[in-house]
């Protein structure tokens, strides 16, 4: 596919979704043969996208930091098996085999046996007071899910655990590591380990969200403890030089004589780690699935597939790299939701292309699946208020519902009363307010006052025999609400004050 034919593919898409901006690169055999910006940076502003716009990659940064871990490695710090506890001795799990056993693998792989998205409420929405000290002993608390190492369930937490121990064994932060190790090597000047470095604002793109077919500007999503997760901010120049080192196994230069990791490290992460299920799509004839370190790993019509997608409040992205056919593709866009769809659709359009496939109508596919999610979600969460709106709550004692409660990890929420209404709120995540709105028996819903991403929330009450609250349970209306916010995870019972 020539640089004319992804113009027309990326222009096409952005007519078909609502997304202010996005970048796109292409790498193959070797070179950059594709590297542009499309849309604005800002809805408000209007200034175009370039190659060098910033935006934040988000779970694309989990390479980096498996990336970081071998250069550890090869520096005889750490082995890949080393216990955490031997390192970070106050790492804490739900049981003590777990414990004694988890190694630094486990921390990148997703096989903890925790949920998805476990814990995930301690830095969504953005703006809770946790600190490492806390994440570090809220793993006790969880419920797991399966058996240590047997299911795939993403998490983000333990790869703040991995950023820790980056830090502890470098004497840096990983935000100092990440760009004295990775970024300024590979001269990827205009990345920024995290938002907090970028000086100058200026080609920083703007976070965007789509409500009711309106686009808005939402703002920038704040640094989490560190930056393991999900905290790079890149362009699509810059990611160019990235996959060209992972398509180089590990080698850079203008004559690849230079080496980041060695061979035996980039087969370590590109090695699956954990088995997941694969897609019985027989456009690719795929055969396996699962995830290396920090890389999503396939087959498609014979050829390895790599990858790995990245989403926060604003900002979605995408890399994907097929090796056998030195090839590499990156989207990086600055909407939610539609920025999935868009970016989806144009790097299976680019892939399939030189896969030798036909053409499958991406776009037009992703845009009518889009639309009617959207729809279905729509009407569903309309009706629930609509439910809300007719209630009848004439026979809610305000008063048994008042007080505290506290989970073991999340800390404490009060139920309290505000111009005559009840009202929840997180003490230790201050964006997570709202109105309890009665929906029907003990149910109430909650229209959080963060509203940069779909959270709104029922709120069930387990009430005592005089109908006295004893606990809460919490669950998102919507469908399709992003799995960061584990409201399943919290056990809230009644405390005094």
């Amino acid at each position: 596919m020539n640089t004319k034919q992804v113009d027309s593919l990326v222009n096409y898409a952005m007519s078909k979704f609502n997304v202010a901006g996005c970048a796109v690169a292409v790498v193959k055999d070797g070179k950059v043969i594709h590297n542009k910006g499309y849309g604005v940076k800002s809805i408000i502003t209007k200034e175009p996208v370039n190659k060098h716009t910033q935006f934040a990659i988000a779970s694309n940064s989990k390479a980096f930091t498996t990336a970081a871990l071998a250069i550890l490695v090869e520096e005889g710090k750490i082995t890949w098996l080393d216990k955490v506890k031997d390192h970070i001795p106050e790492f804490r799990m739900y049981n003590q085999y777990v414990e004694d056993n988890f190694n630094i693998q486990d921390l990148v792989t997703h096989r903890s046996g925790l949920g998805l998205g476990m814990g995930d409420l301690m830095f969504f929405p953005d703006g809770a007071d946790f600190k490492m000290e806390d994440l570090l002993s809220s793993f006790q608390y969880f419920k797991p899910e399966s058996a240590f190492r047997t299911k795939w369930d993403y998490d983000n937490l333990l790869y703040l655990v991995a950023g820790e121990l980056i830090a502890r064994k470098s004497g840096m932060t990983w935000e100092e590591f990440i760009t004295k190790n990775i970024l300024k090597p590979l001269n990827m000047d205009n990345s920024y380990a995290s938002l907090a470095d970028i000086k100058d604002t200026s080609n920083l793109a703007a976070s965007h969200t789509v409500e009711n077919g309106n686009i808005r500007v939402i703002p920038t999503f704040k640094e989490m403890m560190n930056g393991a997760a999900g905290g790079i901010f890149s362009n699509a120049d810059d990611i160019s030089q990235w996959m060209l080192l992972q398509l180089n196994k590990g080698k850079y230069g203008d004559s690849l004589n230079k080496q980041l990791f060695t061979e035996k490290s980039h087969r370590e992460m590109w090695r699956i780690h954990t088995v997941m299920s694969t897609d019985p799509n027989p456009r690719y004839n795929s055969h396996f699935a699962g995830y290396g370190l920090g890389w999503f790993l396939s087959d498609v019509k014979g050829n390895m597939k790599v990858e790995h997608t990245g989403g926060l409040p604003g900002m979605l992205s995408n890399t994907v790299m097929i090796p056998d056919l030195n090839l590499g593709v990156v989207i990086l866009t600055n909407t939610s939701d539609d920025g999935a769809g868009l970016f989806s659709a144009v790097a299976n359009a680019i892939t399939d292309d030189y896969l030798g496939l036909d053409n499958f109508n991406w776009v037009d596919k992703y845009a009518n699946y889009f639309t009617q999610r959207s729809t279905g979600n729509d009407d569903f969460t309309k009706k629930v208020w609509d439910e809300v709106a007719a209630a009848d709550a004439s026979q809610i004692k305000q008063k048994n519902f008042i007080g505290f409660y506290r989970d073991n990890w999340f800390g404490k929420a009060e139920v309290f009363k505000k111009e005559g209404q009840l009202w929840i709120r997180f003490l230790r995540s201050p964006k997570l307010n709202g109105e309890l709105q009665y929906y029907k028996e003990n149910i109430f819903a909650v229209k959080w006052e963060y509203q940069d991403m779909n959270a709104d929330a029922f709120v069930t009450f387990a009430l005592d025999k005089k109908g006295k609250a004893q606990g809460i349970k919490i669950k998102g209306i919507s469908p399709n609400i992003d799995f960061s916010f584990d409201f399943q995870d919290l056990d809230l019972q009644r405390v005094k004050e």
